[in-house]
């Protein structure tokens, strides 16, 4: 998986843009800027943009060519963003120490444990964001995993963060235009926790 990763970060082109996610940049923008966690950021286009906002990133993703490509996106933006090589499963860090976690496009084998694990990285009374298919993507030829179990359903993400405070959830279709790969009408899920 790791190594197909590589090869679709290799081409110079930024495959899913080099402008945030449209959702994220919303919620972002209604914060105060403090510590905050990209996990699988990919390309970096979401961290670089939180670091031109104020924001003291963490990002990491499994891919060296995806750290590469959003070091050089960090550098044209004259950011910088502390971009690790690690997957969900193997990232450690202190709990309770980020105002903000934010997962788009986020989706693997192990969500539950994932999602459960990175919530304990949050600060109380801080925000999680997300931005994810829902199974009904299997019907659409717009991006994210062909893999049932990988989509995302409200029902799961209720029962992973269900610790949380106050959580928010939207389901839609959406039309996408987020570089190469993330292009035409989505069925996404929305979330907005507080811890």
């Amino acid at each position: 998986m790791e190594n197909s990763w590589n090869q679709r970060y290799a081409q110079e082109e930024y495959v899913y843009g080099t402008e945030p996610n449209g959702f994220f940049k919303e919620e972002l923008l209604k914060l105060q800027p403090g510590r905050i966690l990209f996990p699988a950021e990919g390309e970096g286009r979401n961290a670089v943009y939180a670091a031109t906002q104020g924001w003291k990133v963490v990002a990491f993703d499994s891919s060296f060519e995806a750290k590469k490509k959003a070091e050089k996106l960090a550098l044209k933006n004259n950011v910088t963003i502390d971009y690790q090589i690690s997957t969900i499963e193997d990232f450690e860090n202190e709990e309770k120490s980020f105002d903000a976690i934010v997962l788009i496009y986020v989706h693997t084998d192990n969500r539950e444990e994932n999602h459960r694990k990175l919530v304990k990285y949050l600060k109380p009374g801080r925000k999680l964001i997300i931005e994810g298919f829902s199974k009904n993507q299997l019907e659409n030829n717009s991006g994210g995993p062909r893999n049932l179990s990988m989509l995302l359903s409200v029902e799961e993400l209720k029962s992973d963060f269900k610790t949380m405070n106050d959580i928010q959830f939207s389901e839609l279709d959406i039309e996408l235009n987020e570089g190469l790969l993330h292009i035409g009408k989505a069925s996404v899920i929305r979330v907005i926790a507080t811890k």
